[in-house]
């Protein structure tokens, strides 16, 4: 389910080409300790899931291997911690049908098999969740709750919100409050808490205090304004204010659980019945498990900003306050009929995706297709028929094996089959490959509006004007390096030239559609004459060119009124 696939494909977006752009850079120039993305400062994450990427990249000399790599131990690691402490708080029988369903869930695994931040962000959490839930509920255990201190810390410099674990303490004290049996005393004294905190700072401090050292020390005015973005900014900012992925309140409830928490969500409606009865019955456990989830969901429904993903830790959670009650559901006739109603539902749609697809793709639908170059209708029709196959052999008697056996086969399509066939297209593989065959062996090349898959793939050094550049006309940036590099090409999407119609159409390089644009090489040859004032900066602007292994350091270059040159 899991590790299918594995090397059979390059970084894709979103975030993937990112953190292996950094991870590779680390392993060829050393520079572990603050990011570079292109040679460009990154602030937006700390470095640790970097860190790991890079590890298994020196271990591996592979890239298409090492990326994936830490995803798939964390996901492991999930859920072991997941059985383990479902079998102490349930029954080995309960943990493993709670295991199961979170390994089932899509969003799970969706991220086991994915190079984003979020599931080493949330084996932190959950190792943190499990070692308060033994201290908490089986203890007293000093020794995990220090463990899950230690994870939060880890948490902490992976995205900043490993300290999630901690809302479990609100349940807890609702609990001890009102004298909710089952809970232990927490024999020890104020010392054994403040360790915890202790041990919790100390991790931070791993990256945090020579962090800080480099930038305090360093003579580089970026430095300070790198750790202020990343400690600030892209933190605190960013949660209240929500300037990315701004999402309405009820995001995650209508767009995100119903679709991303199947087959789980299926059963809300016998879970619900089970855990009122048991909350009834004021049962610790499940209190202090479902306030969890809720409190999760509530805190990042709470900033503007949302990604489906952010809400990952709140799954092990909700798999483990259902665990002791799905070996009695699946028995349930009612929820092996509703698996297979589920599966015929899900295996028409995918064929009738494949028809609509075949015969008549709506326009926007038709140009995205022929970007990615082969058709994805064999594969849709092919996840189909094994739903329907499953369907047909389990029967409704076993409908809820038949769903399992329908998403199995869907993720071992995908490992095997969509993503090596798809791979030049999402990757920029084909993109940068189309480029260099237009390219002699030493000429130049810069990009504007670049992508980090872009650099990721190319077989030079290039050079760029940043991710957010500081020039507001970046066009015109490209153009004036141009001027100072005549045998070389600008590698620009039309999009970009459609604002700013600074070149002849004729004379530019047609590469075709990759990535939702259309993109061409310009070179000084193809410039409009005369040059249009819009074609021109209007201040000064900083260019990066990255490096190859051997070459010398990545050059920043300040480009200021009195050494612009125009061509």
């Amino acid at each position: 389910m899991l590790g299918a696939g594995i090397g059979l494909r390059d970084p894709w977006p979103a975030d993937e080409p990112r953190f292996a752009l950094i991870a590779r850079d680390m392993v060829w120039f050393g520079d572990w300790l603050i990011p570079h993305r292109a040679g460009e400062l990154y602030p937006d994450k700390p470095p640790l899931f970097m860190w790991t990427i890079a590890v298994f990249y020196w271990l591996t000399g592979s890239l298409r291997h090492a990326f994936l790599l830490p995803s798939l131990l964390a996901a492991l690691g999930i859920l072991a911690l997941v059985y383990d402490v479902g079998r102490r708080l349930w029954t080995p029988r309960a943990a493993l049908f709670g295991t199961a369903a979170l390994l089932f869930t899509v969003q799970f695994t969706d991220q086991a098999r994915t190079a984003q931040i979020d599931a080493l962000e949330c084996f932190w959490i959950v190792l943190g969740l499990c070692g308060l839930l033994r201290h908490l509920l089986l203890g007293p255990a000093w020794c995990w709750f220090w463990t899950a201190c230690i994870a939060m810390g880890f948490g902490v410099i992976t995205k900043a919100v490993g300290f999630l674990p901690l809302l479990l303490l609100l349940p807890y004290g609702y609990a001890r409050w009102r004298g909710w049996p089952g809970l232990p005393a927490l024999r020890g004294g104020p010392g054994h808490w403040l360790l915890g905190g202790l041990l919790f700072v100390a991790t931070i401090s791993l990256w945090l205090a020579p962090m800080l050292w480099a930038t305090s020390h360093g003579d580089d005015p970026a430095l300070a304004e790198y750790r202020n973005d990343l400690l600030f900014h892209q933190t605190v900012d960013r949660y209240a204010d929500g300037w990315a992925h701004p999402k309405p309140p009820w995001f995650y409830f209508v767009e995100v659980i119903p679709l991303f928490w199947l087959p789980l969500v299926l059963l809300l409606p016998w879970l619900a019945v089970a855990w009122r009865q048991r909350l009834r019955e004021r049962d610790a456990r499940i209190l202090l498990l479902l306030g969890y989830v809720g409190l999760v969901l509530v805190f990042f429904s709470c900033s503007a900003g949302k990604r489906g993903l952010y809400i990952l830790p709140a799954l092990p959670a909700l798999a483990l306050a259902s665990a002791p009650f799905l070996p009695a559901l699946w028995q349930r006739p009612a929820v092996q009929r509703l698996g297979f109603t589920a599966t015929l539902v899900l295996s028409l749609l995918l064929l009738g995706l494949a028809a609509l697809l075949q015969l008549k793709p709506p326009p926007a639908v038709a140009e995205s297709l022929a970007e990615l170059q082969r058709s994805p209708v064999p594969l849709f029709a092919a996840m189909g028929v094994i739903g329907l196959l499953s369907a047909l052999f389990m029967r409704p008697a076993r409908g809820g094996l038949a769903l399992l056996l329908l998403l199995f086969g869907f993720w071992q399509i995908y490992a095997w089959w969509a993503a090596p066939w798809f791979n030049d297209s999402r990757s920029g593989r084909g993109l940068m490959q189309t480029v260099a065959a237009h390219l002699d062996q030493n000429e130049a090349l810069a990009i504007v509006d670049y992508a980090e898959q872009f650099i990721l793939q190319a077989d030079r050094p290039v050079t760029h004007f940043g991710y957010h550049p500081q020039t507001a006309n970046e066009l015109a940036a490209g153009i004036d390096w141009l001027g100072t590099h005549p045998g070389a090409a600008l590698l620009v999407s039309r999009q970009q030239l459609k604002k700013k119609p600074c070149f002849d159409d004729p004379a530019l390089v047609n590469l075709g559609r990759w990535h939702g644009e259309y993109w061409v090489l310009a070179r000084v040859s193809a410039l409009r004459q005369p040059l249009p004032d819009f074609c021109r900066t209007n201040g000064p602007y900083t260019r990066w060119t990255t490096r190859m292994p051997g070459s010398d350091p990545i050059t920043t270059t300040p480009t200021t009124d009195e050494t612009r040159e125009h061509p």
